[in-house]
């Protein structure tokens, strides 16, 4: 199985580390794109030191030849899955936004679609992520539901990124 793992900026962008390990485990290949915001937390040799494949980082990149690059990602994968999907993710996507590496694959995508939501839970609870979230089920992606606890901000509730395993397990359905 071919994975492209898009990592949004959220806090629980450390935990894709152990989510290409995981898959690579499984005998996946993991191709990792990184936002602008998940770079905030973690970096491309990271994750290419992992996966043992290029992490893809901007829409224009010198190495893309033919401007295609978006393209290619969404058709060589079998799966694609952001995780973490920060709310300004999820918004793009509910909303068709197409301005960066990582929303130019998704909307090009056509493929199975996951995503792994992480943020605080506030943010989870406010109607506008529920419309978006409802709006990207009706598009057909697929929701990795967050779970409950405590939160990066200190904060307890609904908004954690999913466990590693039920992402994996997810995936592999």
């Amino acid at each position: 199985m071919k994975i492209l793992l898009i990592i949004s900026g959220s806090v629980a962008a450390f935990k894709a580390c152990e989510l290409v390990r995981e898959f690579k485990k499984k005998d996946a290949e993991v191709t990792c794109l990184l936002t602008r915001g998940g770079a905030e937390f973690i970096t491309a040799l990271q994750l290419s030191s992992l996966s043992g494949t290029k992490t893809y980082t901007h829409l224009w990149s010198e190495h893309d030849a033919d401007g295609m690059e978006h393209i290619h990602l969404s058709r060589e994968a079998d799966v694609v899955l952001v995780a973490p999907a920060s709310a300004d993710i999820i918004a793009k996507m509910a909303n068709g936004f197409a301005d960066d590496l990582a929303t130019t694959v998704l909307l090009a995508a056509n493929k199975p679609v996951y995503i792994a939501p992480a943020m605080n839970v506030e943010m989870w609870k406010k109607p506008a992520t529920q419309r978006n979230i409802k709006q990207l089920k009706a598009d057909g992606v697929n929701i990795i539901e967050p779970g409950k606890g405590a939160l990066a901000c200190g904060e307890e509730g609904e908004g954690r990124m999913a466990e590693v395993g039920e992402i994996v397990k997810a995936i592999r359905k």
